[in-house]
């Protein structure tokens, strides 16, 4: 089976190209009768989780065969993450990430994979506080409470240090129009309209 697709995805740091790719060649080999026992399923594992699809992990995760699961310890490393992810257990996903030793195939995608989390997590975290206390931060970004401080400062939040509550930097909203077709066809009858 010819994994070099992966390979080069993964050295080229092409994260989120992964998973479409895995699928694809899943199902060739499917198709093929080829044996997949060298595929990198802890690699197509993250790879739904590195896109934050939580069903595809799930159900890729639930195809495996029992023995499968059973022989590969870095996979199972890997489901760690996704149940914490479906569980919604935020601090669990930085300490299933980072309470084990990965493989070189799979040392930096973690790191990237919790870089996209982390930034993710505070935009939740963005969108859905006004304030916040520097503890709650810290869970859920995984980090010391100084560390979530001066990571949420540098984006602009302020902090209360008598309170230790952070206050949130809304984006600016964009108003974007979406023209649709109702809109446009009234637009063209009004102008048709003052026309004649």
């Amino acid at each position: 089976m010819d994994l070099s697709d992966v390979q080069a995805a993964l050295s080229d740091k092409s994260y989120s190209s992964l998973a479409p790719l895995c699928d694809e060649l899943l199902l060739q080999a499917a198709s093929r009768g080829t044996t997949t026992d060298e595929w990198p399923h802890a690699v197509h594992l993250l790879a739904h989780l590195y896109l934050n699809d939580l069903n595809s992990a799930r159900f890729f995760w639930k195809s495996l065969p029992q023995e499968v699961k059973d022989a590969r310890p870095e996979l199972a490393a890997v489901w760690r993450i996704g149940q914490c992810l479906w569980n919604r257990d935020y601090a669990g996903v930085y300490t299933a990430a980072q309470g084990f030793e990965w493989g070189p195939d799979l040392a930096d995608f973690i790191t990237a994979f919790l870089e996209s989390y982390r930034k993710r997590i505070f935009q939740l975290l963005t969108s859905a506080y006004s304030t916040i206390s520097v503890a709650d931060v810290a869970h859920f970004m995984g980090m010391s409470e100084e560390d979530s401080t001066n990571y949420a400062v540098q984006n602009g939040w302020s902090l209360d240090a008598g309170t230790k509550m952070l206050t949130v930097k809304k984006p600016k909203a964009q108003t974007n129009q979406k023209l649709d077709a109702s809109k446009l066809q009234r637009l063209t009858e009004c102008v048709f309209h003052l026309e004649h």
